[in-house]
């Protein structure tokens, strides 16, 4: 069975509202074992809704609506279901008495648009989930099905979940689940990966199950997106490994995590189980390291704590910085030093560098120096980064601690 999705919204297509909806609707089809091989968004224009609800039932079994059944002149997802079915609206006074109590019991007055929200079309049926005002309807036309939910998310996702993702489950007879495993990279682009795991597409492009994608995620790397049906989650989550460990093999040490393992996940885990501790100096980042660090719960197990030397007298005076350039590969690696001395860590490292607006130490802007300091062993790494200011700092974080990574692995 194939779902489609159609969004309701002027307020998407102008940019307003970033389409969640349609993303989480889309993930319980995907682990229901439902497909979806369409989204739409459309305005509030009864012509265009008509018209991209017709356009959905022609290539999908089964459409969700989502939005416009508010009590507002531009909430048109009623009628227009009304009109694809070829009937007309119908106030259903179940649904009047429960809109009615609501506002009593939230001590409200009503006002009377709000009642329109009772209107369903003659052969269609409500949903038996109603957190809000608003209805949600399912409308069967012959074999097909359309499902018309809120736009507010909490109760749209009360309607999926309560009845909607059953009743397609039910209707399409099948008893498989799809699942995605998602390899998190660093140091390749997303066109190097897609060399380098050429074979293995090659190879899915025959076989079908599972099948692989990329995503290019800025900051977060190079994302390797492998997706699999079964029959069971025990059947699924081995095609998932199976495939996992091919691509590893392709790739080696550029996979850092999986899922929502995070780079900073990644590395806590990885000081965890070498049971090492981690101090760190920072300057042009200004304490943004330490802190996504400890966006993650329990990093206090290795995590010792940052020092911001952003002014160059406190790098000479709390870390013993030699006099001279602070821009350099001896500056960070001194830092890495002095900072894991001075915190009593097992592993210091620091980043150093130019994010501008001008040059520094004769360094152009982007220049970046890391330091690392691991028992006795000094590393460092220079890395040239494009502006703005921002992502210079922002890239410098995930490169300092990718860098950290293939150190302790």
């Amino acid at each position: 069975m194939r779902c489609e999705i159609v969004a309701i919204g002027t307020e998407l297509l102008l940019g307003h509202i970033v389409d969640t909806n349609s993303s989480w609707i889309a993930r319980r089809l995907a682990l229901a074992g439902i497909d979806s091989h369409f989204q739409t968004k459309v305005g509030d224009n009864l012509d265009r809704i008509v018209q991209a609800i017709e356009i959905a039932l022609n290539r999908s079994e089964a459409v969700i609506v989502c939005g416009g059944l508010g009590p507002t002149h531009d909430d048109l997802t009623r009628n227009a279901i009304a009109r694809v079915m070829g009937t007309e609206l119908v106030r259903d006074s179940k649904i009047v008495d429960r809109i009615r109590n609501m506002f009593k019991e939230r001590g409200r007055v009503m006002a009377n648009n709000n009642l329109t929200q009772a209107d369903i079309p003659i052969g269609a049926t409500a949903i038996p989930e109603q957190p809000g005002t608003a209805a949600g309807l399912i409308c069967p036309i012959g074999e097909k099905i359309i499902y018309a939910v809120p736009g507010v998310p909490s109760e749209m996702m009360a309607m999926v979940d309560g009845t909607i993702i059953n009743a397609l489950r039910r209707k399409a007879g099948v008893s498989a689940i799809i699942r995605t495993r998602t390899l998190r990279t660093w140091g390749a682009s997303e066109s190097l990966l897609a060399e380098l795991v050429a074979p293995r597409i090659s190879a899915l492009e025959v076989i079908g199950n599972p099948t692989i994608a990329f995503q290019a995620s800025g900051i977060e790397g190079i994302k390797i997106k492998i997706t699999a049906k079964a029959t069971a989650e025990e059947e699924v989550n081995k095609i998932l490994s199976r495939e996992e460990n091919q691509i590893r093999a392709l790739i080696g040490n550029l996979v850092f995590g999986v899922d929502n393992n995070n780079m900073e996940a990644s590395i806590l885990q990885l000081l965890e189980e070498r049971g090492l501790t981690l101090a760190i100096a920072e300057s042009l980042t200004g304490g943004m390291l330490g802190s996504r660090l400890t966006d993650i719960p329990g990093a206090s197990k290795v995590f010792k704590g940052a020092i911001v030397t952003y002014a160059n007298d406190l790098k000479l005076e709390l870390l013993n910085v030699s006099k001279g350039p602070v821009v350099s590969e001896l500056c960070a690696r001194e830092m890495a030093t002095g900072v894991r001395k001075l915190l009593a860590a097992d592993v210091g490292i620091s980043v150093t560098g130019v994010a501008g607006p001008s040059e520094q130490d004769g360094q152009p802007v982007g220049t970046v120096f890391v330091g690392l300091a691991i028992h006795n062993q000094i590393f460092s790494k220079q890395l040239l980064l494009p502006p703005p200011r921002q992502r210079i700092r922002e890239f410098t974080i995930i490169n300092a601690l990718n860098f950290l990574r293939l150190n302790l692995t």
